[in-house]
């Protein structure tokens, strides 16, 4: 990497903890909307764990931790900072199957890196990545949800946040979890339904979702993937993005 690179990952990084640690209420709004989904001692996979502030947040709950993240950076970020309270860090990408994949950074954006070239095509036409540039690719280690789970057990909660690959990492999960939550973006439909769709295959699931970093479900009752699919079509392509949570209902 060249003087000019490694500029670009220190400012991407600097921004990425400016934004997840320069507002702790939200880190408090986070814990407190998490504190009755979860048990202390759960097992959490935390697929896209970027600066650890998720992770941070669930350390604080008591649980079980294994942070995933596949930018060097990030990863040796957080095994310096919280490598000796994980259970467990993983410094891959994951995805359908094992072996390699290539990453697509944004070096000032990081957290739009992503192994989805179908993601990066879209975004680069949606008015909130104009500004963004993916300026390097580098080829990284890919695992599953399945080798996960044979590496660290069954986790009650996985979050994922992979920037369009959602599906492509439910793609390598062959049993149904309790509780998984993974991000949609409006304009970028195709793949939040290929999620939805992946789920209910492994398991009779029921749906809620959060917009933004609000922290609070958008109803009090959980729905079936059809009233969420209705839900999702009636919301304009520029709405803000949030996470999906499936919670398993047997």
């Amino acid at each position: 990497m060249n003087h000019s690179a490694r500029l670009d990952t220190a400012l991407g990084l600097a921004r990425s903890l400016i934004v997840y640690y320069g507002q702790p209420w939200r880190r408090l709004s986070l814990k407190r909307f998490h504190r009755p989904l979860l048990t202390p001692g759960d097992l959490v996979f935390d697929i896209g764990a970027h600066v650890g502030s998720r992770a941070k947040t669930y350390l604080s709950l008591g649980l079980e931790v294994v942070a995933v993240e596949p930018q060097p950076a990030f990863a040796d970020l957080l095994g310096r900072h919280f490598s000796r309270r994980l259970k467990g860090l993983e410094r891959v990408a994951v995805g359908a199957e094992s072996g390699e994949v290539i990453l697509h950074v944004s070096s000032r954006h990081p957290t739009v890196t992503s192994t989805s070239g179908a993601f990066i095509e879209s975004a680069r036409h949606a008015e909130g990545f104009r500004d963004v540039v993916w300026d390097r690719t580098i080829l990284v280690p890919m695992t599953t949800l399945d080798a996960l789970i044979a590496r660290h057990g069954k986790p009650a909660f996985c979050k994922i946040d992979v920037e369009g690959a959602e599906s492509q990492v439910l793609r390598g999960l062959s049993q149904p979890l309790t509780l998984v939550a993974f991000e949609y973006i409006p304009a970028m439909r195709a793949d939040t339904l290929a999620a939805i769709d992946i789920l209910m295959a492994l398991g009779d699931y029921r749906f809620n979702r959060v917009v933004g970093e609000r922290h609070r479900f958008v109803s009090p009752e959980w729905t079936t993937r059809d009233a969420l699919l209705k839900d999702l079509e009636a919301l304009p392509p520029n709405a803000s993005s949030g996470d999906i949570y499936a919670r398993l209902t047997r």
